[in-house]
């Protein structure tokens, strides 16, 4: 805890009221939680209860509060254990062998990667999933591998993450045109006739890539996936980025059909971090050009010859030896979600999220002006967990995000602040500029994010340069939820300082 001696006058004070508000009257939570279970019925509150002691008890032994789903899942005890049980009980080698241990290690992981189909209802005469580090991972090998050539064509949106909009800097290298289509504020969704007029731009007998994804990591906007279909009819090849949608929401691969899709496992149940995976078309293999080989992506490899063929299928894309280890640990994690229910774990979330929105904009100063902004949608409607904000004094100046997050640390609530690794939806959000940005970028060689944080921040039409991100997941509770808008409340009727001396990075 800060000693509040340490602090300037109004983050003493922001603590002061944070310290009366989180320890609230009891009958004023039992109210609250009385009125969100009348609202939502078939939410059972007292399951949820009785899972988060059974799998997940040290979130409240220690007493934290957890928001940040969006940046990682929390594990539960019985996954951990089960992958123990696994390694203790067996002996386990490099799989790249045809020897007892590396046999039954290959076992297991081709045993994960059939779970991995299964889960996602991925037809394997469609389909391949190629193991990657996380969804980072699967993108480079997009990046790397895409022909974009001089006929190739990369399109994007403002709202990306920044390991979709990297792939950015392989397609110019190889003479690709780059787009990016806008998102529209105050929801922040997709400009729908810019997209379509984009998507008309495809370059015929080119290679064309539209790279979208199915949710924010910035606004939790979900966009269509009937966009896929609108894409492949006119010409695209479809990358769709499901980091952020597939932890609480059903993906299904048989009804619709990208050529890629990019995942990371522990944001979908938290262990193992390391693991993520690219499901390809298998249509799109062949398209694919590895602009290098490994251990274990070929078949033959000659140094006098100065030649090499690569594997076939998934092998040809998992450079040196996978973690085959950890990935057994995929399937253990995936029939823990099945066995909660995913369409459970979207329920609540659906639901926590409303609980969130209605409460945060309902906030007002004395004067009646609001104290949290929304960047997206402030309905649940085609939304997902992921909730950004920022907060406002009555005289509409904005509170560091940083220092919200400091706040919060306070608590033991963990959330998020920054642009969340998504600079075009961030940007927009903050009324940043275009004309700004590229002055910053063409009168420096180089910047760290402090500078770039303080540049932004000096200027009056900016709100600031980050946002504070709360999100949802598979093992929130109304505690959590509740705890968190009593935070927030701890910043009304106070006089913001502005924008402080920034330390941290955008993510």
């Amino acid at each position: 805890m800060t000693n509040l001696t340490d602090l300037n006058t109004t983050e003493s004070l922001i603590l002061h009221h944070a310290h009366n508000n989180m320890t609230h009257d009891a009958q004023h939570y039992t109210t609250a939680e009385r009125a969100f279970q009348d609202k939502n019925p078939t939410i059972d509150l007292d399951e949820l209860a009785t899972l988060r002691q059974q799998e997940y008890s040290r979130i409240d032994d220690l007493g934290h509060v957890y928001l940040d789903y969006t940046g990682g899942g929390l594990y539960a005890q019985s996954q951990v254990e089960k992958h123990m049980e696994l390694l203790l009980n067996g002996v386990y080698g490099n799989p790249h062998s045809s020897n007892p241990t590396s046999m039954a290690m290959t076992e297991l992981d081709e045993q994960a990667r059939n779970y991995v189909m299964k889960f996602f209802n991925a037809d394997p005469d469609e389909y391949c999933v190629i193991f990657t580090s996380n969804a980072s991972g699967s993108l480079r090998l997009i990046g790397e591998s895409y022909p974009f050539e001089d006929k190739g064509n990369y399109l994007l949106t403002f709202d990306n993450h920044n390991s979709v909009n990297g792939i950015r800097e392989y397609a110019r290298s190889k003479g690709a045109k780059v787009t990016y289509t806008p998102v529209l504020m105050p929801d922040m969704r997709l400009d729908e006739e810019a997209l379509l007029h984009n998507l008309d731009q495809v370059i015929p007998d080119g290679n064309n890539l539209f790279a979208f994804p199915a949710q924010s990591n910035f606004s939790g906007v979900q966009h269509p996936l009937t966009w896929i279909e609108t894409a492949h009819e006119k010409g695209w090849d479809v990358l769709l980025d499901s980091a952020a949608f597939a932890p609480t929401n059903r993906l299904d691969l048989s009804i619709v059909k990208p050529d890629f899709v990019s995942l990371s496992f522990y944001k979908i149940f938290g262990y193992p971090t390391g693991c993520g995976a690219l499901i390809v078309h298998r249509s799109m293999l062949s398209k694919l050009r590895r602009p290098w080989f490994a251990g274990g992506t070929v078949s033959v490899v000659s140094v006098q010859a100065d030649a090499y063929f690569l594997d076939e299928g998934h092998a040809a894309f998992e450079d040196g030896t996978i973690d085959y280890l950890s990935i057994p640990a995929i399937e253990i994690g995936l029939r823990y979600i099945e066995s909660i229910g995913l369409d459970a774990i979207h329920n609540r979330v659906v639901a926590f999220t409303e609980y969130l929105l209605d409460e945060l904009t309902a906030l007002t100063h004395d004067n009646g002006k609001t104290l949290a902004k929304v960047y997206g949608p402030i309905t649940t409607d085609a939304r997902g967990g992921t909730v950004s904000i920022n907060l406002f004094d009555a005289e509409g100046k904005i509170f560091d995000d940083q220092l919200v997050e400091t706040v919060a640390n306070q608590f033991n609530i963990s959330l998020r602040s920054g642009c969340f690794c998504n600079p075009g939806a961030g940007e927009l959000a903050l009324n940043i500029s275009e004309a700004y940005i590229r002055n910053l970028f063409e009168n420096s060689d180089r910047m760290t994010y402090e500078e770039y944080a303080m540049a932004v921040a000096s200027d009056d039409g900016h709100d600031g340069i980050g946002a504070v991100r709360i999100s949802v997941g598979l093992i929130t509770n109304f505690n959590d939820v509740y705890q968190v808008v009593q935070l927030m409340k701890s910043f009304l009727n106070v006089k913001s300082d502005g924008i402080r001396t920034i330390s941290g990075k955008c993510s």
